[in-house]
């Protein structure tokens, strides 16, 4: 009798146990991509779309990475920062395996309250 609810409890666990995961990974990789005076990593933002069904052939679930710039770049430049924030995500085969075990379906970079550029 007891097994259900230890199985239960223990797949409860793991679920909540890999979000802190993720978050720290996420973080220490997105810290690192830019040196201080270029831009600022300011944190992540999870975003589910609960009016398309999970069915649905369009993304639901994303990921936004946000970053503040310390002077407005050129669009080469801005360019070239959503480019180095992308590699450095898709080189983390690990990161990468754990977000989509985690149902995203996207992963966008954002500079500012504006605009949003996709990866993924």
């Amino acid at each position: 009798m007891h097994k259900p609810s230890f199985v239960f409890a223990v797949a409860f666990l793991s679920v909540f146990a890999a979000r802190p995961a993720l978050a720290a990974n996420l973080d220490v990789l997105m810290s690192n991509v830019f040196n201080s005076e270029q831009a600022t990593y300011i944190g992540f933002e999870s975003v589910e779309r609960e009016d398309i069904p999970a069915a649905a052939l369009v993304d639901r679930k994303y990921l936004i990475v946000d970053f503040r710039f310390h002077s407005e770049p050129a669009d080469e430049q801005l360019q070239a920062s959503v480019h180095k924030v992308c590699m450095a995500l898709l080189k983390d085969r690990e990161l990468i395996r754990t977000l989509s075990d985690s149902g995203y379906d996207m992963v966008s970079v954002a500079f500012d309250r504006r605009s949003q550029f996709d990866c993924l």
